[in-house]
């Protein structure tokens, strides 16, 4: 049987994640969302972010080795490998998804 406490501290994680994505979902500009992601992550953290996005955006264009791709992006290898799975491999889809509305926005 699962533990009371542990079942509340899950339900109110996944309500706090729903929340986080509210409060995404409500930012209007590029300036709203540098403030609001100032404000909620360190800079290591966004720096970390922008280099997943780099590498996904690079994986995309499919021009380059995964080496070639850790260089420009100033990624390791494996973070270059892990974003790649999750392009091809993982149900996410969350990198396909964006990736695709921006090319299909420009």
């Amino acid at each position: 049987m699962t533990d009371p406490i542990s079942r509340k501290a899950v339900n109110k994680a996944a309500d706090d994640r729903l929340a986080l994505y509210d409060a995404v979902l409500a930012l209007e500009t590029r300036e709203e969302v540098d403030a609001f992601l100032a404000d909620l992550c360190t800079p290591a953290e966004l720096r970390a972010f922008a280099e997943r996005w780099a590498v996904a955006r690079l994986l995309d264009q499919r021009l380059q080795s995964y080496r070639e791709i850790a260089q420009e992006a100033g990624a390791s290898p494996t973070t270059v490998v892990r974003v790649a799975r999750f392009l091809k491999d993982m149900d996410n889809n969350g990198y396909r998804l964006v990736l695709d509305r921006l090319k299909n926005k420009n």
